[in-house]
């Protein structure tokens, strides 16, 4: 019989997931030794080796990476518990775990902020990264679900969207095509455009309509988030295609100014994501219905100047 712990199990997932001590301690706000120590008696009590070491990298052996498989599944079965008697409790009480892209990080927290305030109860565990890692943690099952743009198709999920999210082409107040109505697609050819990594949302939105016209982009600079394409257009370095959810403040102050472009806004969604058989708490329930149901007028409330301004397609 195997002897080992709850808590050699969480310990051993974490390190196998960061493959690194340092990094699980960090995560689980522990020391390192107290994570090493913890690895070595789980290894003690298989009676296998779980990692091994080459250079400066740890690695799972084959013992770890079945114990991997199996710590997950425990885990997997031990928040269905939770979940079933947080049920048992009500909405008020219980854990909800939500992934958002970065993007909608601006919105996102208005909308947790009022469920919150009307569920006192509710603990929330927020995790911003982006598009790749959060469609990877919806195929580990590690959230409950995820706000996102466009999901991608035959991954067993299930996706309702909740609130129209506008992309809009932004520039600094003193650019030349500041004021020109209905400025013509091609002319932005000629434009250096600040643009975000290949895969994400705004970079496929924003290719698809420029190939459906035939202009090539002219990539200044490939940024990771909005914040920095934001910054590089205040410093005139080019324009930028964002979400007007991410612009609110910086067109309010007037740092940044909506160009107004044929085929513009380009209207997409935000949805509301989670695997497809997923049994989501009434936490989780309750706070997919809040999106469903009252997104969109908090936040046309919230953001009712910007909105007004925004050019009409």
């Amino acid at each position: 019989m195997l002897h080992l712990t709850l808590r050699q199990l969480k310990v051993f997932e974490s390190v196998a997931k960061h493959r690194s001590f340092s990094r699980a301690a960090e995560a689980l706000y522990l020391s390192q030794p107290a994570v090493s120590m913890q690895v070595k008696q789980l290894e003690e009590g298989v009676g296998l080796p779980l990692f091994e070491q080459m250079g400066k990298k740890i690695f799972l052996t084959e013992a770890g990476q079945e114990m991997f498989h199996y710590s997950r599944v425990i885990a997997g079965q031990l928040e269905e518990m939770e979940a079933v008697l947080s049920r048992m409790k009500g909405l008020d009480q219980g854990q909800l775990k939500i992934t958002v892209v970065s993007t909608a990080n601006y919105f996102a927290l208005q909308l947790l902020a009022s469920f919150c305030q009307r569920h006192t109860g509710v603990t929330v565990s927020l995790d911003v990264t982006n598009r790749e890692v959060l469609l990877q943690q919806l195929a580990n099952n590690e959230t409950d679900m995820a706000i996102m743009g466009q999901p991608p198709e035959g991954q067993d999920l299930s996706a309702e969207s909740f609130m129209e999210n506008p992309l809009v082409v932004i520039a600094a107040p003193d650019h030349p095509l500041v004021g020109i109505r209905q400025i013509e697609l091609q002319q932005l050819g000629a434009e250096t455009f600040l643009v975000r990594e290949s895969g994400s949302g705004t970079r496929s939105a924003m290719e698809r309509i420029f190939q459906e016209y035939g202009i090539a982009i002219n990539a200044g600079m490939v940024m990771s988030t909005n914040e920095a394409i934001k910054q590089a257009v205040q410093a005139r370095m080019g324009l930028g295609i964002v979400s007007l959810h991410t612009v609110a403040l910086e067109l309010e102050t007037g740092r940044l100014v909506i160009l107004d472009v044929e085929s513009f806004p380009i209207r997409r969604h935000w949805f509301v994501v989670h695997r497809q058989n997923k049994r989501l708490s009434p936490v989780a329930a309750g706070f997919k219905a809040f999106l469903l149901e009252e997104a969109t007028a908090l936040m046309a409330k919230s953001q009712a100047s910007p909105l007004s301004s925004m050019p009409s397609s």
